[in-house]
């Protein structure tokens, strides 16, 4: 995919990623994921993004250029991995939050031994970034680029009829927003998971 393509409103974007293949290199091999569920954050207007109180140095990837991977760490334990959308400097990111393996399988089991069944691999965002083995030093490589170790290629665009939304799993604040997107049937998808009670609407 381009920057072009990227550079649109995250609500767009997380739909248009569904189906689409995330493709890591590294000295151990490649692994890649057909992605399968991704959720929508937006900047200022949206309370349960990182960029919600303006940008720092943390979430400053998240403001631009479209096409590069946001990366950050959560809970002392977890990577999590995010397509920056949006025009420059206006910050914008849909999270990836589940894939199904597409290629190096022997890989990802390696870097996922516990997992039950090859669709558990990758289910869920922790498990999506440690399967493709990324960390944070790939935060803010360019997913366009031929010469990214993180590539983003197109896939076969699944079907509006295909796609099924619902509230983002675990978020703060405007967890009500249906701003998660899946393929139905997938059995890669993660398990939904409320978040917080307090109940505050995206500002307008």
């Amino acid at each position: 995919m381009t920057s072009d393509e990227l550079a649109r409103d995250p609500l767009w974007v997380a739909r248009r990623l569904l189906g689409c293949e995330l493709r890591s290199s590294s000295p151990e091999g490649e692994v890649g994921v057909r992605l399968v569920e991704v959720e929508a954050y937006r900047g200022t207007d949206d309370p349960a993004s990182h960029c919600y109180r303006g940008r720092t140095e943390r979430n400053s990837v998240m403001f631009g250029p479209a096409g590069h991977l946001y990366v950050y760490f959560v809970y002392g334990m977890h990577f999590c991995i995010n397509v920056v959308c949006m025009t420059d400097g206006v910050p914008g990111a849909v999270l990836l939050r589940a894939g199904e393996i597409t290629t190096g399988s022997e890989l990802a089991r390696s870097r996922k031994p516990a997992a039950r069944k090859d669709a558990q691999l990758a289910s869920g965002p922790a498990r999506l970034a440690g399967v493709l083995g990324i960390t944070r030093e790939h935060n803010g490589v360019d997913l366009t680029s031929p010469d990214s170790p993180v590539r983003l290629y197109d896939g076969t665009q699944v079907a509006e009829d295909d796609i099924r939304s619902g509230p983002r799993v675990g978020v703060a604040a405007a967890m009500d927003l249906p701003w998660r997107s899946w393929v139905d049937g997938s059995e890669s998808v993660s398990a939904y998971r409320r978040g917080g009670r307090r109940r505050t609407r995206a500002r307008t």
